[in-house]
């Protein structure tokens, strides 16, 4: 029997790779034979092929499958574009990137896929299939075998991941000195506090003179910290991951996205970087031939902010409906009214990808401008809370010392 009419499930496979490391992931196959056979066709020692999940006598796997790096990802749709370019077939493409390929990983995707697109599926559905591809990149791939132009639709998803990837490289540049300065600080406060503050305290002690009430204060956090040093460590823990859980739930997510977006400075900014992320993303499907309705749904569910996320659903439910797409964002009263005259300017004319294209330019310059003055203004206040901090536990441990040289003590 074909694959293409087998049905699939999960396996949670255990194998040793050809340097020994022992590597587990959950892999889709006909069957534990099939799966086995696969990854001992690519070199690897295979331990165990048991089916995912308790029901069915496998184990229980924690977590999503980890996805591909975006780096790597990028460097094989070039080669991959390349080859088809180059008027190769695609299963000749795939079987010529799979030998050239160096993460195991990832090249126990391709494997797979290459076997589902030689049993029958289209590109794109065995692409879905892998469960670690972005859904951007199933639909452009999609689009493409629709339209029947691989070439243009690999071109523009290529450009628009090198966009993304160049943009998320500033910002997180943009943010490595705000982050040492706060990590900066937390160290020195729980050093002066956990360490330094205890040995004033010894020789407070041994003095045994009257000290003023921010001695005393700073004495007792000190002798706090030191004596539940590990029980405050663990709460902080807990507290994290409490957070975390809360933060995956829909009620925590939309809580903390309108806190987020509430606040003075962050707010803004992050706003701005999800309008341009939804704009470059609707105008990469819509230039690669999706229907606007299902290249909302695509956009829309690639967006980090989850009110974000769901005002989006709900203006796609209004564009299916027949409305136009700027009534329906501005109903929402999410994006900033000019992304939405800009995007009622595109319809009006005829040429939305490209106005959306214009969105997202203006306002990823807007975002690094934006961030470039936050940080300006943020940087000093850090500054200035660490020396505050840091010379209040200082003047608070050397006032006795001070009363001490003028006679205080007695």
């Amino acid at each position: 029997m074909a694959f293409g009419q087998e049905k699939m499930a999960e396996y949670v496979v255990k194998m040793a790779d050809e340097r020994g490391r022992t590597l587990q992931q959950v892999e889709n196959g006909y069957s534990e034979a099939e799966v086995r056979d696969r990854f001992a066709a690519q070199g690897f020692l295979v331990h165990s092929v048991k089916p995912r999940g308790l029901l069915s006598g496998g184990e229980i796997t924690l977590g999503k499958r980890r996805k591909v790096r975006q780096s790597e990802f990028i460097i094989f749709n070039q080669q991959f574009l390349t080859l088809i370019h180059a008027g190769l077939p695609i299963l000749n493409a795939l079987e010529l990137l799979i030998k050239r390929q160096r993460n195991a990983y990832l090249r126990s995707l391709l494997e797979n896929v290459k076997d589902r697109v030689k049993s029958g599926e289209l590109l794109s559905d065995a692409f879905v299939a892998q469960g670690a591809f972005p859904k951007l990149y199933t639909t452009t791939l999609l689009a493409g075998e629709k339209s029947g132009n691989m070439e243009e639709v690999l071109t523009r998803f290529i450009s628009f991941q090198r966009l993304s990837q160049g943009f998320r490289k500033k910002l997180a540049v943009s943010l490595v000195y705000p982050t040492l300065l706060v990590t900066v600080v937390v160290v020195m406060l729980s050093f002066l506090v956990t360490y330094v503050v205890p040995q004033f305290a010894q020789l407070f002690s041994s003095l045994n003179a009257q000290l003023p009430p921010m001695t005393t204060f700073m004495l007792a956090v000190g002798d706090f910290s030191r004596q539940y040093f590990v029980y405050i460590a663990i709460g902080l823990v807990v507290v994290v991951l409490g957070l975390w859980r809360w933060k995956n739930t829909a009620k925590g997510a939309d809580q903390i996205d309108r806190a987020i977006l509430a606040m003075p400075l962050i707010g803004p900014i992050v706003l701005k970087q999800q309008v341009a992320t939804f704009a470059r993303t609707l105008s990469t499907l819509l230039m690669g031939g999706l229907p606007l309705v299902p290249a909302m749904e695509t956009a829309g569910s690639s967006m980090s902010s989850r009110r974000i996320v769901t005002g989006i659903a709900d203006a796609t439910n209004s564009v299916r409906e027949g409305r136009q797409l700027s009534l329906s964002l501005e109903d929402e009263k999410i994006f900033p009214d000019l992304a939405v005259e800009m995007i009622e300017v595109g319809e009006s004319t005829g040429a939305l990808p490209a106005m959306l294209t214009s969105v997202a330019e203006f306002y990823e310059e807007d975002v690094q401008t934006a961030l470039g003055a936050a940080m300006a203004l943020i940087e000093p206040v850090i500054l200035i809370i660490m020396a505050i901090f840091v010379g209040g536990v200082i003047i608070s441990l050397y006032l006795p010392l001070f009363s001490l040289g003028a006679g205080g003590f007695h």
